[in-house]
């Protein structure tokens, strides 16, 4: 009995461990962050940046493929044959150099014995001169261009990205010290009333009035402190982090609310319209290709052999060496019809880009207006804060001296906290249109 008692000790005291360590295992982290932080983090580890990266290196790697221009091309082959038919048996011999005056009988040259030849062959090819890949290498260097301002364009989005999730999360840890405010306050209402309730100065309902709304405000703030986990969820999966992770901020951002005497304008040299004007030069650069298929090519070429009648023999070797001068004169219709679909891919593409510019100033006289909007909204919520704030304490006041009811002063503590969301609210609005119209008129 005594080692039936131990055993049930020893495995309580197991599970009890066990389940500590999970509930510890599965607190998040509290990690303190700044923005200059959660950006660099972001910058090196995000998804998104890194798939435009790659693509830049693919950009790269198609150029390397045009380096055959300049290069030669080089082919190295072992051949094995063995044949009876009279022309190849002949021939066989010739490139062996082992020919003699008993192959020209007239019986061995029409009905010869089975021959082998083994050949080592090696052949070249130099380009010389060939005006179509010279554009088409300089149409694959102004893709490498478009890429590298595309990626530079992700980057400055995923700044962008992070700078509105760090705002929110300033927002949700606001909106937690809010709810807290509003509860400490609704706490000290309740114990308020509850005393004036045991002196019989108050009814019973007023008491419950209190708890509903003390429980109220309860249930606010557990949705405030999951919406901090939230953004620290969001805040991770853009810096590339574990999400286990709950974020505090080092301190609040404040709005810069003055107006500035001249709005903002499009950069012409921002990333993405480099990308796409690189894009148009690239497809330019095509189009020419595409026509010096018209012109004659040159290259250079050259052979060497050896050939022998044993395996694995070097016996013999010979080599042709040349240069070609060709030219396509006719290819039935094919490059003028392609010259033609290359054109209208460049005007598509031109046309597309005057639409996103013209798309990106809309979306700047836009922003330029939610501007002045958050600041007018900031400063009516600063005043309407600081009245709800005044008009708590008179009611408090005047509710202590039992001139008004619980009512009252539960609907101007509900005020103010709405109030403080509502400010708390304009600001990241503020906030997220300063820096989305930063994102809008940056320049490379």
């Amino acid at each position: 009995w005594i080692m039936y008692r131990t055993d049930r000790l020893l495995l309580t005291f197991f599970l009890a461990l066990t389940s500590f360590i999970l509930a510890h295992a599965q607190q998040p982290q509290l990690v303190n962050i700044t923005l200059a932080e959660a950006t660099a983090e972001a910058l090196n580890n995000n998804k998104a940046i890194r798939v435009a990266q790659t693509d830049e290196r693919i950009a790269e790697a198609n150029f390397r493929q045009t380096n055959a221009v300049f290069l030669p091309q080089v082919g190295l082959s072992y051949t094995a044959m063995t044949s009876n038919n009279p022309l190849n048996v002949f021939g066989f011999k010739l490139q062996q150099q082992s020919v003699t005056a008993t192959d020209f009988n007239p019986a061995l040259l029409n009905n010869p014995a089975a021959t082998q030849n083994y050949m080592t062959k090696v052949d070249v090819m130099q380009p010389l001169l060939n005006m179509d890949m010279l554009y088409m290498r300089k149409g694959a260097q102004k893709q490498i261009e478009s890429y590298h301002f595309k990626t530079e364009r992700t980057k400055e989005y995923i700044t962008f990205e992070v700078q509105k999730a760090y705002l929110q999360l300033q927002l949700t840890h606001q909106a937690v010290t809010v709810m807290e405010e509003a509860l400490q306050s609704a706490k000290a209402t309740y114990t308020s009333t509850e005393n004036r309730f045991q002196k019989g100065m108050l009814q019973k309902s007023d008491l419950l009035n209190v708890k509903i709304q003390v429980n109220a405000i309860e249930t606010k703030l557990a949705e405030a402190k999951s919406n901090v986990s939230n953004a620290s969820g969001h805040l991770s999966l853009l810096m590339g982090k574990p999400s286990n992770v709950i974020y505090a901020i080092d301190k609040a951002i404040q709005p810069t609310t003055e107006a500035t005497e001249t709005a903002p304008v499009l950069s012409i040299t921002r990333s993405d319209f480099k990308a796409m004007q690189n894009a148009i030069d690239a497809s330019d650069y095509m189009t020419q290709s595409s026509k010096m298929n018209y012109l004659p090519k040159l290259n250079a070429f050259g052979t060497y052999q050896i050939n022998d009648s044993e395996a694995l023999g070097f016996g013999s070797n010979a080599y042709l060496a040349g240069i070609q001068l060709s030219w396509d004169v006719f290819k039935g219709t094919k490059t003028r019809n392609e010259v033609s679909a290359k054109n209208l891919t460049r005007d598509k593409m031109q046309t597309q880009f005057d639409e996103q510019k013209e798309q990106s100033q809309l979306e700047l006289d836009k922003t330029n207006r939610q501007l002045a909007d958050t600041r007018f909204a900031i400063q009516q919520q600063q005043t309407a804060v600081a009245q709800a704030e005044e008009a708590l304490r008179i009611l408090q006041n005047r509710y202590e001296q039992g001139l008004i009811t619980t009512t009252d002063v539960l609907m101007a503590g509900s005020q103010l906290s709405q109030q403080k969301l509502g400010l708390a609210q304009a600001l990241f609005s503020h906030n997220v249109t300063a820096a989305y119209l930063q994102f809008l008129t940056s320049s490379n």
